[in-house]
């Protein structure tokens, strides 16, 4: 891949999705964008570059996003944090409340939004709250993964034995193929999968939001990406309301009301 082109795509992914590549990876987005130029018959990145640009349907550019977007996620990764959540969601329910709104904002493959759910499936057990998550994300691709809400067996390893015995059905295996388990409809029941990109706020998405997990998505970003984020996030809390990052980010050099309850967690001022 020639200079300018990587340097046109660098802009592409910058311009309509806030990802910020670096100068030294140009292999990896070489690698990224081979499937795609395969499947249109491309034999070169400028070919597919040029294909790009004159995509007005916009939908090559979602794959294009696809490709390039990174998607590792875990069942129950950082777990402090959902152990957090659990008490939050106590502390709420012995204060009365009746709905609870979470948003996952970079759901990827949907474990996280799944152990979101689980984690209030399991703290809320009976009492008369009426909860919902949101879990969005950028890729399309890792969108339908998540819909479908089919794992396999070493995905779900993260997962404790009594919660996939609740919470997942085996399917039947194909010979010489990994076990896979679906998720509970009653558990999916909870659940939106929704594209959103988060470069581009105001989001259509309704405020009041008891929680935002927002993790391991900013590290993509520059600072004038992340200060509309958190910005946008901030007024889409309600007053109370938890912003949940990951441990390796941090609002360190953003203009924010919001207060840090510890490292990757913050609350909007105006609650307990």
């Amino acid at each position: 891949m020639t200079l300018s082109v990587f340097d046109a795509l660098r802009r592409l992914a910058y311009d309509q999705a806030g990802i910020a590549i670096r100068e030294n990876k140009q292999t990896l987005v070489s690698a990224r964008i081979a499937k795609r130029m395969r499947e249109c018959g491309l034999a070169s990145e400028r070919e597919y570059l040029a294909f790009l640009e004159r995509d007005h349907s916009g939908q090559e550019m979602v794959r294009f996003l696809d490709a390039i977007s990174t998607n590792f996620t875990n069942f129950f990764r950082e777990p402090d944090h959902f152990e957090l959540l659990a008490d939050e969601v106590r502390g709420l329910v012995r204060q009365g409340a009746r709905r609870l709104r979470v948003w996952c904002a970079a759901a990827a493959t949907g474990e996280e939004p799944y152990s979101l759910a689980m984690t209030l499936a399991e703290t809320l057990g009976s009492a008369p709250v009426e909860w919902k998550i949101l879990a969005s994300d950028i890729s399309v691709s890792a969108l339908r993964t998540g819909a479908a809400g089919i794992y396999g067996a070493s995905r779900l390893a993260p997962v404790p034995a009594a919660l996939r015995a609740r919470y997942f059905t085996e399917q039947p295996a194909r010979v010489g193929e990994e076990a896979t388990s679906r998720v509970a409809m009653d558990l999916k029941a909870h659940i939106l999968f929704k594209r959103v990109n988060l470069a581009t706020p105001p989001f259509q998405v309704r405020g009041e939001l008891d929680v935002v997990f927002c993790r391991n998505v900013m590290i993509y970003f520059d600072n004038a990406v992340r200060q509309r984020l958190v910005s946008e996030l901030e007024g889409l809390l309600r007053p109370g309301g938890l912003l949940v990052v990951a441990h390796s980010e941090t609002l360190n050099g953003i203009r924010t009301g919001l207060c840090t309850v510890r490292p990757s967690v913050y609350r909007k001022v105006g609650g307990s």
